[in-house]
């Protein structure tokens, strides 16, 4: 094990919360330690991985927040209701890849990415979701999306109440524009991926004050993120104009916003960030290869689980 005085100061939160095996409702330490899980549509699948190692830990109860944006909402759920491990291959399975993803739609005018039949379907028949155990956790959960009418990042949570509205909120936060299906409408607001505002919610969860943050990535950190293509470009824009015309400004300045997360997760002293390393298969928003996304499961696995060594490494059962 390093030495205490080299560890982050997320990993020292970690230690001492895992230790002292205290649960959110009935901490001391004045510290809020969130978990912000990035989306990514299919690369999410890197932190599928992620939230396995994690829950292989019985983590759960050091965290005293989840955001999560878009697909990392989702990753988040699954942490929340601890079925992340047993469920973790509805990544690469093609009942539920196939049954969520399918281009050829498009040629029908229906979604490419359809999560109605991921939340009603998916999450339902083939790896069940305990929607009922993520409502009672004492860990609090902010899925995020972005409002069509003003384009803000909007925290969710408040809208949450049962089974239902935790349902729309996982479809709100991944309605992706133009291959995703229309907004989301909940409690008489509209609702698109959060990935259009806020791609990693690590702004939202350090203005809730978050004290500390460890910052799941499903890609590695981008010093300098390319802008999407022209064609990208103008045919988001095209599709925000007909069905979310008060987001078009945030999907214009979209990049900027990119620019300034990447920045804050490198460089804030509150925040640990665990990424895949460099050099692992990049995945098409629309990818659903069953030996990719096993394969970035398995990186993320790992690439937690590395940071993680720190923490108790001789923890027996680990």
């Amino acid at each position: 094990m390093k030495p205490a005085d080299a560890l982050h100061t997320v990993v020292e939160l970690i230690l001492a919360r895992e230790a002292a095996v205290s649960l959110p409702l009935e901490r001391t330490d004045g510290a809020r330690l969130a978990l912000v899980l990035e989306g990514g549509s299919s690369r999410a699948a890197y932190g599928g991985g992620m939230i396995c190692a994690l829950e292989a830990r019985g983590l759960l109860p050091v965290f005293d927040a989840v955001y999560g944006s878009s697909a990392g909402a989702l990753n988040g759920a699954w942490f929340l209701c601890g079925r992340a491990r047993e469920s973790v291959h509805g990544w690469w399975i093609p009942e539920s890849m196939n049954a969520v993803i399918e281009p050829r739609r498009a040629l029908r005018g229906q979604p490419m990415v359809d999560t109605d039949v991921l939340v009603d379907h998916v999450y339902e028949d083939i790896t069940p979701m305990g929607f009922e155990e993520i409502l009672a956790s004492d860990v609090e959960f902010h899925p995020m999306a972005t409002e069509t009418t003003t384009g803000d990042s909007v925290d969710l949570a408040p809208l949450i109440h049962d089974r239902a509205s935790l349902k729309d909120a996982l479809r709100a936060s991944t309605r992706i524009p133009l291959i995703g299906g229309k907004p989301v409408t909940m409690a008489g607001r509209t609702f698109i991926d959060a990935g259009v505002a806020e791609n990693v919610p690590i702004r939202t969860a350090l203005a809730q004050g978050a004290t500390h943050v460890l910052a799941i990535r499903t890609q590695p950190p981008r010093p300098d993120p390319a802008p999407p293509s022209a064609m990208e470009q103008r045919l988001v824009h095209s599709w925000m104009v007909r069905h979310a015309p008060g987001a078009v400004t945030a999907w214009v300045s979209r990049h900027e916003r990119v620019l300034e997360e990447e920045h804050i997760l490198a460089t804030d002293p509150r925040v640990l960030q665990v990424a895949p390393p460099k050099g692992t298969p990049g995945i098409s928003i629309v990818g659903r290869s069953g030996e990719t996304q096993r394969l970035a499961v398995s990186v993320g696995r790992a690439a937690m689980t590395t940071a993680l060594s720190v923490i108790a490494p001789d923890r027996p059962g680990r």
